[in-house]
């Protein structure tokens, strides 16, 4: 039931990336737990699995829908620096404009700093398992 499930998912077994951010099943591929079948596009799981390789499936999937969450909070504060440049340059001198416009551009490079390490810390630790 589980193999079906995951098939039905993962249409294709390209790693390609949608602005950066890697689709759920990145690191069974690169594991080698997930291969395309023959003749298709499409992915399955390699052989029948144990229950102790379900446990590295989860935890691989899980890891992957981490970096995957890291990835977009990265690209939301990457978005809210742009609003933050924004509100710097029609707060039109305002000092209280400005000042919370660059508090706002604090905040995103604050954000995105913590969502870069954990995206380089998850993806070290999933490459590592996979």
């Amino acid at each position: 039931m589980w193999t079906t499930l995951l098939l039905h998912f993962a249409e294709t077994c390209s790693v390609k990336t949608f602005f950066g951010i890697p689709p759920w099943y990145k690191y069974l591929v690169s594991s080698g737990l997930m291969a395309p079948t023959k003749g298709t596009k499409a992915c399955e799981l390699v052989g029948s699995l144990k229950p102790a390789d379900w446990v590295q499936v989860v935890s691989l999937i899980g890891l992957a829908i981490l970096d995957m969450a890291f990835r977009i909070a990265g690209l939301v504060a990457a978005v809210f620096i742009i609003w933050g440049g924004i509100q710097y340059v029609i707060s039109q001198g305002d000092p209280s404009k400005t000042k919370d416009a660059q508090q706002t551009i604090i905040n995103a490079l604050v954000g995105l700093a913590i969502a870069l390490t954990a995206t380089a810390i998850v993806s070290f630790i999933g490459k590592r398992l996979g």
